[in-house]
């Protein structure tokens, strides 16, 4: 979550740190989450604002915008060189399919 409040500027301008997953129609005019123009921005653009359209995601290609640790708590030992910091964000089907497509292919030695 934000360590912002939501009416300072910077967290208007990156409003899509409000929430971690954000779903949204797929926009070919939709291509950045803070919109086009961030340290310009004046809250107007981007998902907060796109998502309030309330438009519908039902039978339409989306696109899903995740957000993962938007914010560094510094710490001692990352002054004055800060460590390469990794993170991992994997998307896995579950009961995609009702059984294993490849369980039917013929036996071939």
């Amino acid at each position: 979550m934000p360590l912002l409040s939501l009416d300072d500027w910077p967290q208007k301008r990156a409003g899509f740190s409000d929430h971690q997953l954000w779903v949204t129609p797929c926009d070919p005019k939709e291509r950045y989450a803070a919109g086009i123009y961030v340290s310009g921005s004046k809250g107007t653009d981007g998902l907060p604002v796109w998502v309030k359209q309330n438009r519908s995601i039902m039978n339409t290609d989306i696109v899903a915008w995740y957000t993962m640790a938007f914010h560094h708590v510094p710490r001692p030992e990352d002054w004055p060189q800060m460590p390469t910091m990794w993170h991992d964000f994997t998307l896995r089907p579950f009961d995609f399919y009702s059984a294993d497509p490849l369980m039917d292919l013929p036996m071939q030695p």
